[in-house]
């Protein structure tokens, strides 16, 4: 049990849509074309390699599912769903590209040092079957995009009206702001590792830029792109009201909560920050200086 209990949540999830009234054939169909992925791209590839990388491919490309599916299934605004279905396509659509320009670079054919720390910690909770918490782990990411993950794309998509609420805008903006956030990080650190490698200079701490607020802007902003699509469902959600029954309307809100929560807690504890601080600080001797100095997470001024 203690390889599975982390698909319960998901699995939860995942049925609530398809006890929903509004969500039920959307919900149904999202889910198995995001098993027939994960099967094809994720979970055979990893047990033909040994490696979690593949995840990487997967995930985004199921993203790009959601948006697919929510403007051509969704019954509400058809402007409203065109533009959530958008940020879903153009998010994923970004990062699986990104994954599979990697994949014919051959990066693929080494683990990923985040997946490699998984499975450290797989070892010290216990989890001594690699190859099955392998395939869990890759299975809760595709019933993630089955479920919680697709909420926020389904619920705005739903809502028949054409009146635009001032909370819609504010996610919009927090999206867009958000995005911009993690692009300049990214950019500004593969620009600082350029600078390092011309004047041969290695294993520096990149700390210029947003990089000096947070030790981890681009994955701030990732997780403020979600909190943006979040705000920008609280008005449809509120609609659901008035169609579904009190218990799922309340389900569907916490769903909406826990969305947020789990993308931060991946992009801190998962996969995410906690994994590359615990390789950086053993390759840059500046690293933990940089820890002692800089938020992790949330972007702040420097500590003295």
């Amino acid at each position: 049990m203690k390889y599975f209990k982390s698909l319960l949540p998901f699995i939860a999830g995942w049925v609530l849509l398809l006890f929903t009234d509004t969500f039920a054939a959307i919900g149904l169909y999202n889910g198995l074309l995001q098993l027939v992925l994960f099967s094809l791209v994720v979970c055979i590839p990893i047990w033909l390699t040994g490696r979690m990388s593949y995840v990487d491919i997967g995930w985004p490309l199921g993203l790009t599912i959601i948006g697919g599916l929510t403007w051509l299934l969704s019954d509400g605004e058809p402007l409203r769903a065109a533009m959530v279905s958008v940020v879903y396509m153009f998010v994923g659509g970004r990062m699986g590209l990104g994954a599979l320009k990697l994949w014919s670079m051959g990066r693929l054919k080494k683990e990923f040092p985040r997946y490699e720390y998984q499975k450290k910690r797989w070892l010290a909770a216990g989890k001594t079957n690699t190859p099955l918490a392998m395939q869990v782990d890759a299975l809760w990411q595709g019933l993630a995009n089955a479920s919680f993950l697709a909420m926020p794309a389904f619920v705005i998509a739903a809502n028949p009206s054409e009146h635009i609420h001032l909370l819609e805008i504010i996610g919009l903006l927090v999206c867009v702001g958000a995005f911009a956030m993690e692009s300049i990080a990214d950019m500004q650190k593969l620009n600082f590792l350029r600078t390092m490698k011309k004047a041969g200079e290695r294993n520096r701490v990149c700390n210029v830029g947003l990089w000096r607020y947070s030790r981890h802007p681009n994955y701030f902003g990732e997780w403020m792109v979600w909190n943006g699509l979040i705000i920008a469902a609280i008005p449809s959600w509120l609609a659901l009201y008035e169609v579904e029954s009190l218990g799922i309307w309340l389900l569907l809100g916490a769903g909406l909560l826990f969305a947020s929560w789990k993308m931060y807690s991946t992009l801190v504890y998962d996969t995410g920050a906690e994994p590359s601080e615990y390789y950086s600080a053993q390759k840059r001797p500046e690293y933990k200086t940089y820890q002692h100095t800089t938020n992790m997470f949330f972007p702040g001024p420097n500590k003295k």
